[in-house]
C-alpha cells in the first residue's frame, strides 16, 4: 500500500488543528473545583482523558485518510459526503466540550451527545460501505464516547 503523504498529512492536520479548538474550552476547566464537584466516581484521572484523546484523535485522522483515499477521484459525491460526515463530528465533538466544560450546562452537553453519538454512527455507516480498516479505526471513537455518554448522564441526571 502507497501512501499519500499529502492526504495524510492534511488529515491530521484537520483533525488536530480542530482538536486544538476543543482543548481550550476544555484545559482550564478540568482540574477546576467545579468539575471535582460533578464528575462521578467512575471518571478516569484527569491525565487519562488527554492520552485517550490524543489516540483516538489519530485514529479518527487515519479513519478519515482511508475513506478519503479509497474513494476514487472522479467520485465527488462520495468525497463531499465524507467532508461533510466528519466535519459535522469534528464540529459536534468541539461543541459538547464548549457546552460542558465552557458553559458548565451537563444536560444541554448530554444532549448535544446524543446528536455527536449518531453522527458518529454515520460516520461507521459511511466508513463501512468505503473501506472496513477505516470503520475499524472509528470504533474507539464510539465506545469512548459512549462511556463519555455515561459519564454525561451521571452528572446531568444522577
Amino acid at each position: 500500500m502507497r501512501i499519500n503523504w499529502k492526504v495524510l498529512i492534511i488529515s491530521l492536520a484537520i483533525v488536530y488543528g480542530i482538536s486544538f479548538v476543543g482543548s481550550l474550552f476544555t484545559s482550564s476547566t478540568v482540574n477546576s473545583d467545579w468539575y471535582d464537584s460533578v464528575k462521578p466516581s467512575i471518571t478516569s484521572p484527569n491525565w487519562v482523558f488527554p492520552v485517550v484523546w490524543n489516540i483516538l484523535f489519530f485514529l479518527i485522522a487515519l479513519s478519515l485518510y482511508f475513506a478519503w483515499t479509497s474513494t476514487r477521484k472522479k467520485d465527488k459525491s462520495t468525497k463531499k459526503r465524507i467532508a461533510i460526515i466528519f466535519g459535522i463530528n469534528l464540529f459536534l465533538n468541539v461543541a459538547w466540550s464548549f457546552l460542558f466544560f465552557r458553559i458548565q450546562n451537563p444536560l444541554w452537553a448530554f444532549f448535544e451527545l446524543i446528536v455527536l453519538w449518531f453522527s458518529i454512527i454515520s460516520m461507521l455507516v459511511l466508513t463501512w460501505r468505503i473501506k472496513k480498516l477505516s470503520f475499524y479505526f472509528l470504533i474507539p471513537y464510539s465506545l469512548w464516547v459512549s462511556f463519555a455518554g455515561i459519564l454525561n448522564w451521571l452528572i446531568a441526571f444522577g
